[in-house]
């Protein structure tokens, strides 16, 4: 690694870290919010699933909303101000490959999601020892867990560099989020278990990606599900390699940003 990328990968990283109550604190905010009515208030009417407390069973799918929504906007948001400010230019012309400028915007957002992740994932733990919880929470295999909030992390911070290239303004960005990545989030089985469904919903739920990586989040924290773990574990690897390249290609031949 040069000098030049790992100024640019610093930026990349302060960009966030240094607004912290902007970028990471609302996102452990929204996730308690969702705790406290879901798990608490619901939760003892609602009963367990596949074993665990009802509580505990939407953890996995609000970290994994949390990542995907940060790293998304991060990445996204990165390069549509770097557009709207006119400084896109100097980037290019800096002395940084496509994959080098691709691999520091995918990486500041992969952190962002990454914090956001395990900060949801330790909250929900310190909660749940807390008196008459609903849950009790807890980290099955913490290496496979970091794995899963990497790769979809990484997923979905690659694929807001190549949203951030290819959109003309901040709506399209937010579109993207609102009408893509929330439904297919809350469809994904974040606040039940697939097999509650009826056909051909349940079926339709198994070509959802986002369903795939909840589960396997769900596994590494909950041992629940371990016949999903092998397929979760390909799909978020590939998904983050082929969006990884087609960023770093965009970036190569200076799509939609080169004059």
């Amino acid at each position: 690694m040069n000098i030049e990328f790992l100024t640019f990968l610093r930026r990349e990283i302060y960009r966030f870290m240094v607004l912290y109550k902007q970028t990471i604190i609302p996102a452990l905010l929204s996730s308690l919010l969702y705790i406290l009515v879901f798990g608490e208030a619901l939760g003892n009417r609602i009963g367990p699933l596949e074993g665990t407390s009802y509580m505990s069973y939407i953890v996995p799918g609000l970290a994994m909303m949390s990542v995907i929504t940060q790293a998304y906007q991060n990445s996204a948001s990165s390069i549509m101000q770097a557009k709207y400010l006119k400084f896109i230019e100097d980037i290019l012309i800096a002395p940084l490959s496509g994959l080098q400028v691709s691999l520091g915007y995918i990486i500041g957002g992969a952190m962002r999601g990454l914090i956001c992740g395990l900060g949801i994932l330790i909250m929900c733990i310190i909660l749940s020892q807390a008196p008459n919880a609903q849950g009790d929470f807890n980290i099955n295999n913490w290496p496979l867990t970091i794995l899963y909030l990497l790769t979809v992390s990484w997923t979905f911070s690659a694929f807001g560099v190549i949203i951030g290239i290819i959109a003309k303004s901040w709506d399209e960005i937010g579109s993207f989020s609102n009408f893509i990545f929330m439904p297919m989030t809350f469809l994904g089985g974040v606040f039940y278990s697939v097999d509650m469904l009826s056909e051909p919903w349940r079926t339709i739920s198994y070509f959802n990606p986002i369903y795939w990586m909840i589960s396997g989040l769900r596994y590494s924290t909950l041992n629940i599900g371990e016949n999903l773990n092998l397929i979760s574990l390909v799909l978020c690897i590939s998904f983050s390699c082929l969006f990884t390249i087609i960023a770093s290609y965009l970036f190569k031949i200076g799509y939609k940003i080169k004059s």
